[in-house]
């Protein structure tokens, strides 16, 4: 087991992409230092760490950065291999996750910010748009890992659980913020998914405070929180 000064995470405790580093540090037993970061004013570690992108997170293992959360996650599972592993042994069910993980960073999480930046009859197209993707993600997620529960890696938290866990459990948030979308009727599948893992202990203790990503997200977008 690698000493606690040796692994250091460079994050913000309002990023999803950050909590899902932590979430598999935590799920690995790696003892880590975490080193929060404002992002109004990046500490210069941070830019010697990610000179590329300046962004969080940054792991930094024995002095070498490594950057990006999906890249980070494969890391951790690669060099810390013992269980429980985050991606599955067989290669084929291994490229499908990493294809959903893929599509959820790349299409449905644009698709959240486009809500959050549009008003009026936009944000409402925006909203329909987001829910067809989300569509064709819970589509495919009940076609690609059927049977899986309570989680798509069986009894715990595995790669794609911490990738959509790490924001969606945030919903509620979102709802307060901006409009309900995940609904139980309408993605019953993906909605179970998502309470079982808002109900994990593990997902509890790192997800940031309700209140507090409430009014960050009111602040950052200049929106006063719903009533």
């Amino acid at each position: 087991m690698e000493k606690q000064s040796e692994v250091k995470l460079f994050g913000t405790w309002s990023s999803g992409y950050c909590t899902r580093i932590e979430l598999a540090l935590k799920l690995k037993g790696i003892p880590y230092e975490y080193v929060e970061e404002d992002l109004s004013n990046k500490s210069d570690l941070l830019i010697h760490h990610n000179p590329v992108h300046k962004k969080v997170p940054v792991l930094v293992h024995n002095g070498k950065a490594i950057a990006e959360s999906l890249v980070i996650l494969e890391y951790i599972d690669e060099h810390w291999n013992h269980t429980p592993k985050l991606l599955p042994e067989d290669p084929y069910e291994r490229a499908k996750v990493r294809f959903w993980a893929n599509f959820y960073d790349q299409k449905f999480g644009p698709s959240i910010y486009n809500i959050m930046t549009s008003k009026g009859k936009e944000q409402e197209k925006a909203i329909e748009d987001s829910l067809e993707v989300l569509k064709v993600f819970e589509e495919g997620i009940e076609r690609d890992f059927p049977a899986k529960s309570p989680f798509l890696n069986g009894g715990t938290l595995g790669f794609l659980d911490i990738v959509v866990g790490s924001s969606s459990c945030n919903f509620k948030a979102f709802n307060e913020v901006f409009a309900v979308l995940f609904d139980p009727e309408k993605n019953p599948a993906f909605c179970s998914w998502v309470t079982a893992m808002k109900d994990c202990p593990l997902m509890k203790e790192t997800l940031p405070p309700h209140d507090r990503l409430v009014a960050k997200i009111s602040k950052l977008f200049l929106l006063p929180p719903k009533a």
